[in-house]
């Protein structure tokens, strides 16, 4: 992923800008309505999806079944008018039956053979990887060019997706047995991972009232492909503070055991830390959190907002931690707390009038 050129300096809107910005919360307002009609509660889910959305970013979504995890991505690609497919991951699955694969074809007339390149799943704007850890990782791997480079390379030849691009995968945390984990390198290719809970009692109150009604639900369209790809790009606009990227870069590094400044609980209890990408997601999600908030700006806020999502598939535990379940949100929470007091340290410390001492 390309480095951002992120800049203290503050911008000035243009009109285009502003009306922009003006539409992406208007937007937002309206996705959150529309999904509402067929998804309770999951606001912070349904905020982090967004996030995503528009910094180019993919999702995984883990929770129990049952969650609405594939009702709230197929939903959501219905608001903003996009193309969606879904893939159901299953052991037997191959990779050309997501990438596509080359067929071929006789002409009756002249009995002249030529293949023809059918295009598999992936050439959607949305799609859904259901139960990503289900297939062998031989299938797995095929989703990477795809999620990095945006393209499908087949028979020598590379043919670009559709814009916007974007892959939404589910997973079980519970059912482990037949599984395949999804290697490291596949699990950074994700902006975030996103944790889907149970929703509360009134929430499935709610649900139990909807789902067991008679109803004719008809999702309304929101953005168009075209106005989501605007979005994106005015979301690498929003300017941010040298602070909050030196912020975001301490969080990302102090997660790495080799660094001399990580903090002990770190080095007890992780094995390997986040990589640069975590840093640059972090910066992103930031400045789409700020708009969708209405704000043109980033704060120290932001980056902690988006630090769990961001950073727990890239913070590996090592085994005391595991005996002591600690989990990565844990270390997270540490991580934050521990950032926060050095920054409230360093601010009292400036603040301090110098003391000359004498001979």
């Amino acid at each position: 992923m390309p480095a951002e050129n992120s800049s203290s300096e503050s911008m000035e809107l243009s009109p285009q800008e502003l009306q922009s910005v003006e539409k992406l919360q208007d937007g937002f307002t309206k996705i959150r309505r529309e999904l509402a009609k067929t998804v309770v509660g999951q606001d912070q889910v349904i905020e982090e999806l967004l996030i995503a959305l528009f910094c180019r970013g993919h999702c995984l979504l883990v929770g129990v079944p049952g969650l609405a995890k594939t009702l709230l991505v197929s939903t959501l690609s219905k608001t903003l008018n996009l193309s969606f497919n879904r893939v159901q991951f299953t052991p037997d699955l191959m990779p050309s039956d997501i990438t596509g694969t080359e067929v071929i074809e006789e002409d009756k007339s002249t009995g002249q053979r030529s293949l023809r390149y059918v295009k598999g799943p992936i050439f959607a704007n949305a799609v859904l990887a259901d139960e990503i850890n289900r297939t062998p990782p031989k299938t797995q791997a095929a989703l990477l060019e795809a999620m990095q480079e945006h393209q499908v390379t087949a028979g020598g030849v590379q043919r670009q997706l559709p814009e916007p691009f974007f892959v939404m995968a589910t997973q079980n945390p519970i059912e482990q047995e037949g599984t395949y984990p999804l290697p490291e390198a596949q699990l950074d290719r994700f902006m975030f991972n996103v944790l889907v809970s149970y929703p509360t009692e009134q929430e499935e109150f709610d649900i139990v009232r909807l789902t067991t009604a008679p109803r004719h639900v008809q999702v309304e369209h929101v953005l168009t492909a075209q106005e989501v790809l605007q979005l994106q790009e005015l979301v690498r606009k929003v300017p941010v503070p040298d602070h909050v990227v030196r912020y975001a870069l301490r969080l990302t590094r102090q997660t790495r055991v080799s660094q001399p400044d990580a903090p002990k609980f770190v080095k007890d209890y992780v094995a390997w830390g986040a990589g640069p990408r975590a840093s640059q997601y972090l910066v992103l999600a930031g400045k789409a959190r700020a708009l969708l908030q209405g704000r043109y700006h980033v704060s120290t806020e932001d980056i902690r907002a988006v630090a769990y999502p961001t950073l727990r598939h890239r913070v590996l535990t090592n085994f005391n931690a595991e005996a002591e379940g600690i989990h990565s949100d844990d270390i997270i929470r540490m991580l934050i707390e521990h950032t926060d007091r050095d920054d409230q340290s360093a601010k009292i410390t400036a603040g301090m009038p110098k003391v000359l001492h004498t001979a």
